[in-house]
């Protein structure tokens, strides 16, 4: 078995050396047979052809270092070569550049023969157009050389130029005619009656002007003084007039306020202070609004001015305020409480109460309304109130025993609910003030009002059907009711 493997391994070795011998066979094979291809020797001899140039190119340089000569004759061949070259190359140019020029020899004289066609026929627009447009041409081009070859590009130029400048015409004429169209509407609106056939559109604008002739002829203007005249000597005047009624019946409230805190003044609301009564402007937008407005109608009108404007100005403001208290079209509800509110003086004021020490006449506490005081504070400072009112409306003075006056003054369900010592404070004040008293309270208050009354009169309702009133003097009243008791 062992003697059979070495056997094969060197049967496989000797194929081995076999198949290599073959290749380098069939490569000699192969050369062979390309040698077929050449006939002559000398196609395969190179060496001798590199030996024969190598020969050649060392006796030419051998030939050059020996004659000046040829070196020269040589220098002068690659120049004249050079400037062959050259000279080739600019004949190339030279004969594009006359194909070019023909070529524009060509399209010019077609341009001539157009042109001429267009100058041959009957002029469309008036000669005095082709002035205007060379005149816009340096407008529009600035400045500028014109050829033949640069036509086309500026029409065009100037076509757009052109055509941008008609554009902004049309936008400006557009917004200038819907402007037209406004005021005329505005002026329908004004004038009704006058203008209740006329259309407020561009087209309608004859009919406008010729309403604006007659106005004219009617010698319109002449009035404008006269209306100078009665503006300020009459509407302006009257406007004056109301502002300072106004501003009277103000200060009216200041001196009635300044007279009830005289009273007020010698009521002690507690132990060693007094209340006094103040009236501050209103911050209310409406009524500031309204004030400065009435004074910009009258500031430097009646003084005078020869400005139309200004007049206009007047008589404009003037008009505002009258149509608001008039009531404008579709706010007239809005425009009456308007009206209410601003020209009733009182809402101009803001009212509160003021506690001041006698001592010094500092503030201890101020009253902007009764938030956060207690049941009897509540009532102490509503009597105090009520009193001042009072005093306000009759118009009272304080101590006037002896003055013949009416302050009569009907108190309903009084001091039903309050506290004794807010209802003693409260009668005290108004028997202060003078004040002529009716007061209705129920049976059960009775011993509160007696120390303050005259009389009493009692009302009594049997079965609901007849009321029957009794009268009696206080006097009588406290001896029945100690017979009661006993």
């Amino acid at each position: 078995q062992r003697q059979l493997e070495t056997h094969l391994g060197e049967l496989g070795a000797r194929i081995a050396r076999l198949q290599t011998e073959q290749g380098v066979l069939n490569e000699q094979r192969d050369v062979l047979v390309k040698l077929d291809e050449y006939r002559d020797f000398r196609e395969l001899d190179w060496h001798s052809v590199a030996a024969e140039v190598a020969r050649l190119d060392a006796e030419k340089r051998q030939l050059e270092s020996a004659s000046d000569l040829l070196r020269q004759l040589t220098g002068q061949l690659g120049e004249l070569a050079a400037l062959l070259a050259m000279t080739e190359v600019q004949l190339e140019e030279k004969q594009n550049e006359r194909a070019r020029t023909e070529q524009k020899q060509e399209d010019a004289r077609a341009l001539r023969v157009q042109i001429q066609a267009l100058l041959n026929e009957p002029a469309t627009a008036p000669a005095t157009h082709f002035t205007t447009l060379d005149e816009l041409r340096t407008e529009a081009l600035g400045e500028h050389h014109l050829s033949v070859e640069s036509c086309d590009n500026r029409e065009r130029e100037m076509r757009e130029w052109l055509q941008a400048r008609i554009d902004a015409e049309d936008k400006r004429i557009k917004t200038l005619g819907e402007k037209i169209v406004r005021t005329m509407t505005e002026y329908k609106e004004t004038y009704r009656l006058e203008t209740a056939e006329v259309d407020a559109s561009i087209a309608a604008a004859f009919e406008y002007r010729t309403m604006l002739t007659a106005l004219a002829a009617d010698d319109l203007p002449r009035f404008e003084a006269r209306f100078k005249e009665l503006l300020n000597e009459n509407t302006i005047r009257e406007v004056a007039n109301f502002q300072s009624q106004l501003a009277r019946e103000r200060e009216q409230i200041k001196e009635r306020i300044t007279f009830i805190n005289e009273s007020l003044a010698q009521i002690d609301y507690n132990s060693g202070r007094y209340i006094r009564l103040e009236a501050r402007p209103s911050p209310d937008v409406e009524i500031r609004d309204f004030q400065s407005e009435l004074r910009a109608c009258t500031e430097g009108a009646l003084t005078g001015s020869e400005d139309a404007q200004y007049s206009e100005a007047k008589f404009l403001q003037v008009k505002h305020i009258i149509e608001r208290f008039r009531g404008r079209e579709g706010q007239t509800e809005l425009d009456r409480r308007w009206t209410t509110k601003v020209t009733d003086v009182r809402n101009g004021f803001m009212f509160a109460a003021s506690e001041r020490w006698r001592e010094d006449g500092s503030e201890h506490e101020h009253y902007s309304d009764s938030g956060g005081k207690s049941g009897g504070q509540k009532e102490k400072l509503a009597y105090t109130i009520l009193a001042a009112s009072l005093a306000y409306q009759f118009g009272l003075e304080w101590g006037a025993v002896r003055s013949r006056s009416f302050r009569f003054v009907v108190i309903d369900e009084a001091f039903g609910r309050g506290s004794d010592e807010s209802a003693h404070y409260g009668l005290r004040l108004f028997a202060q003030l003078n004040l002529q008293l009716l007061i209705v309270t129920p049976l059960q208050k009775i011993h509160i009002i007696e120390p303050f009354v005259n009389s009493v009169g009692f009302v009594h309702n049997e079965d609901g059907r007849v009321s029957r009133l009794r009268n009696l003097s206080i006097e009588e009243y406290q001896e029945e009711k100690a017979r009661a008791a006993t």
